[in-house]
Formats: structure tokens, sequence, C-alpha cells
């Protein structure tokens, strides 16, 4: 063996003996909450209380449990009616206002500023309470020429009447629609918030460079900045739509007939039975929250596309396949 192999041999370090970290608080961690789960399935399968064949089986005629009953299944279809036409009110709304509130005009942005510390101040609870009650005010609500009895007045006209159309005030701000109006003006508040920050997490130097280009304010809006705040507004819109299904219970104490907590409250009323009946109602409200949430996930992944660090590394796996196709093309020619 020569001089310079065997200096070689010394300048080689040792292997390295590596020991794995060990972490026994994990498995101290996992132990309790298996066994905090068999427990909890135990109780579940082992508690006649919770009157399983009632929920599922047996509640009418014996063959329907009370979770399929006719009902609560129109119970359920107000709940989604009311959740989808609730959230489009919001976020019809939430849009107009967040884009009011950015107005460089005073009045337009103080207007967008009250809106939405009003309806966020109010529990949605007393604001659908409240929104039953208020055919208290008025007799008819019409649409028309307003203030039209006073200004028949003026000209010595004391029963003008220039009211297109007039609809009792009594069946128009109760139930479902005083329900929906609650709920949708409320949430456009929120989505105010959310679109809102969406549009401003976008470069200004986008909308700068737009401008520069001879497109419009509107244009840039709807082209430019708020097709890149959709990755910000889609995950907080989600979430909303999720608590909106959940916040339709509150419609029960307007009343809402036709709306799944206030059926099942009904059946809880007739039978005595309480717990089963809540239990059905949790089981419906995790049946939809998890298909929405599914959703969610899939229409996330839509709008984070080429975002992240896993969207980078698609980018720059794409660019290189460019750059060498380019390359085998001059190459070729």
């Amino acid at each position: 063996m020569t001089t310079e192999q065997q200096e070689t041999e010394r300048a080689r370090p040792e292997p390295i003996k590596a020991v794995p970290v060990r972490h026994p608080g994990r498995w101290v961690l996992i132990a309790v909450l298996a066994i905090l789960a068999a427990m909890f399935i135990h109780l579940l399968v082992t508690n006649d209380r919770f009157r399983w064949s009632f929920i599922f089986l047996h509640y009418q005629d014996g063959k329907r449990g009370v979770m399929f009953t006719e009902p609560v299944l129109e119970g359920l279809r107000g709940t989604i009616l009311l959740t989808i036409t609730s959230m489009v009110i919001g976020i019809v709304l939430g849009v107009i206002i967040a884009i009011m509130r950015l107005s460089p005009n005073r009045i337009l942005s103080s207007v967008a500023w009250i809106y939405t510390w009003f309806f966020r101040a109010v529990p949605r609870l007393v604001l659908a309470v409240l929104f039953g009650n208020l055919n208290i005010l008025w007799d008819r609500i019409g649409f028309g020429l307003p203030f039209d009895h006073q200004i028949g007045k003026l000209f010595g006209i004391n029963d003008l009447n220039a009211q297109f159309y007039s609809i009792k005030a009594s069946d128009l701000l109760a139930g479902f629609v005083a329900g929906m109006l609650a709920l949708g003006l409320s949430e456009g508040a929120y989505m105010a918030e959310i679109v809102r920050a969406g549009i401003q997490s976008i470069d200004p130097g986008q909308a700068e460079a737009a401008h520069a280009l001879g497109m419009s304010r509107q244009l840039v809006l709807r082209r430019v900045v708020l097709p890149q705040a959709m990755r910000v507004i889609v995950p907080p819109t989600g979430n909303e739509v999720i608590a909106m299904v959940k916040d339709t219970s509150l419609v029960a104490f307007v009343p809402v007939t036709f709306e799944l907590f206030f059926q099942l409250n009904q059946i809880s009323a007739r039978t005595f039975v309480v717990l089963p009946v809540l239990v059905a109602a949790l089981i419906w409200y995790l049946i939809i929250c998890s298909v929405l949430m599914v959703g969610q996930f899939f229409v996330e992944r839509h709008f984070s596309r080429g975002y992240g660090s896993t969207g980078r590394a698609r980018q720059r796996l794409r660019d290189i396949e460019v750059e060498q196709g380019g390359r085998i093309t001059g190459e070729a020619s």
C-alpha cells in the first residue's frame, strides 16, 4: 500500500452509527386515544338509551326510522334550499360591499363599513327572530312610488295609490323569507371581509399594469384581480358554507316549519323522545357537512394550481420539459 493510499485511509471518517430518535410520548398519546376511542364505541354499542332502532329502523309503520320520515326529509330539503339561497345572497352582497369598502369614495366606503359593523355585531339568532317580527311595522309592503300618500296630500289627493304591487307584510316577512333574509344579510357582512382580504392580497402592481394596458377598473377587477384572489377567497368561503348549514337551525325560532331541526323538534315533542332525535339531527348535519368538505377540497385544489411548494415544483417541471423540448428541436434543425 502506497503512502498516498495510507493517508487517504487515515483521512476517511468512521461510519456514523445513527440511533433512531425515540418518541415515547407519542406512543403514550396513541394508547390514551385508543382507550378513549374504545370507551366511546363501547358506549355507542351497549347503551340502549341511544335507541338506534328508533333512529334507523322502527319509528313509523314499523319500517322507517325517525331519520327517514317524510317530514324530516322535507326539512332536509328546506335546510339545503335555505343554505343555498342565503349563501347566494351573502356572496353577491359580500362582493358588492367589499368593492364599496375599497372604493376611494368616502361615502361608499363608510356605508360599507356601517353595514359590516352592524351585521357582524348582531347575533344571527337575534336577527332571525327580529326579521320574523318585522311585519309588525307595516300592514302591507308595496313596490312603486315611495311616500305616495304624503305626495297625494300635497296635491289635495287623499287616496293616491302609486304602488304597482303590494303584499301583506305578514305574508312576506315571515317563515322562510324572514330566515333567508336574516342569514343572507348577516353572511354578506362576513363575505365582504373575506373578499376584501382576497383582493388586498393581490400585488397592486397587477392592477397598475392592467390599467397601463388600457383596461377599465371593472375589467381589471373581473379579469385580473378576482381570478387571482380566488385562491384566498375560496377556503374561508367553504367554511362559511359549512357554517351556514349549521346556522339554518336558528330559523326554527322564526319559525320556519320545513327545516330539519324544526321537524325533528316536533317529533321530539310528540313522542317525548329527546336524545335519539338529537342524535338523528347530528347525523344528518354530519352527512351534509362531510359532503361539503369533500367538495371544498376539490374546489380549493382547483384554484390553488400553480401555488405553494407543490405547485411551484410542477411549474418548474413543466418549464424544464419545455426547455428540453426546445433544445432538442434546435439541435435537430
